[in-house]
């Protein structure tokens, strides 16, 4: 195995960890050491970016963790503060505040990674495994060379990982095989990083055109306290539609299995699973999901799961903490009923 390895890391909610991905450099640092890149929106660090801080604690008890952030005016000192106290172990935390990263380009985030892993020589670096991690890290490991270790769900020690093979059918243990990292903590700072060196080439053929999102008043599916997810048992767009009204009811989240999103039920945007959207809501509720392999994948990390399925076997039974086996075109019309509206 190469002396240096790239890895994408989530862990079971025994830690409340999301889905993240690493950058593992033992060769560089023989302490641990771990850089997180977040992201930010408002002046807060978003909730996943709180869970790959998480993720880079369990690496050691006396891991030093710095988060970078990037992008430009007062809410990225407003995010800044929020950061350097949003996690016990936060030892430190690197600002780059440029119009370059106004936007999370990968070509310019590259950049700053390999400048800033120059200057600190960490052990591991992780981001969140949503688009912007997923977008920002390969470059930045190419910028490295370095290779990837991918779709961590567990990490067992400082390089030891477990991750699923066949679709998720299989998991399989992996040891990183270099030098083994050796095992300091004080208050985070918040420092700026030196961007002198920084070149107008960083910016790269990409460019930001727009941002479009969808009118709702119901939370992000990424970060919402309570998702309620439908699957192909629904049969149609508009049978979906007492999905959505349940989760208006209690300000949740929408969620769909690989199925309706693949039927056209909903959008993919809303899935949840391997290969769509990682989540850990506090509660996780599932009507006519069976519970395949990828789509567990993507949620058993939620606190508590309920699960309404009419086939008693359903696997999705296997990981819920309440289930109620019986038909969901007559479960969901009398939880309407029976639940107040959402004021």
């Amino acid at each position: 195995m190469a002396t240096r390895a790239i890895h994408r890391a989530f862990a079971k909610r025994t830690v409340p960890f999301l889905t993240s991905q690493s950058l593992f450099l033992s060769s560089i640092s023989r302490s641990v050491s771990t850089l997180v890149l977040a992201e930010h929106e408002g002046g807060s660090i978003k909730a996943p970016s709180v869970s790959a801080v998480a993720a880079a604690s369990s690496l050691s008890k006396d891991n030093s963790i710095s988060v970078l952030l990037a992008g430009s005016g007062p809410s990225l000192q407003e995010a800044a503060a929020h950061a350097a106290s949003c996690h016990p172990s936060v030892s430190q935390v690197l600002v780059a505040d440029s119009d370059k990263f106004s936007h999370p380009l990968a070509e310019p985030w590259a950049k700053l990674v390999h400048l800033v892993q120059q200057k600190g020589g960490y052990s591991h670096i992780i981001a969140p495994s949503g688009s912007f991690g997923k977008n920002i890290l390969p470059r930045a490991a190419a910028l490295l060379d370095v290779s990837p270790i991918t779709d961590i769900i567990e990490i067992s020690e400082s390089n030891l990982f477990v991750r699923p093979i066949y679709a998720g059918n299989a998991l399989c243990t992996v040891r990183y095989a270099g030098a083994n990292p050796s095992d300091s903590k004080s208050e985070a700072s918040i420092s700026q990083v030196d961007l002198s060196t920084f070149g107008e080439d960083a910016v790269g053929k990409s460019r930001y055109v727009k941002l479009t999102s969808q009118e709702t008043e119901r939370p992000d599916l990424g970060n919402a306290r309570v998702v309620v997810t439908g699957g192909r048992a629904l049969k149609s767009a508009d049978n979906f539609k007492m999905i959505e009204k349940l989760a208006e009811k209690l300000g949740a989240a929408v969620g769909a299995t690989r199925a309706a999103v693949d039927a056209g039920f909903v959008p993919n945007d809303l899935q949840v699973g391997q290969t769509g959207k990682i989540v850990a809501p506090e509660l996780y509720m599932a009507f006519g999901v069976s519970g395949a392999i990828q789509h567990l994948a993507g949620m058993r990390d939620s606190k508590v799961i309920v699960a309404v399925n009419k086939d008693a076997d359903a696997p999705i039974f296997q990981v819920a903490d309440y289930g109620l086996v019986g038909d969901l075109f007559e479960v969901i019309p009398k939880l309407l009923e029976k639940m107040p509206e959402k004021k």
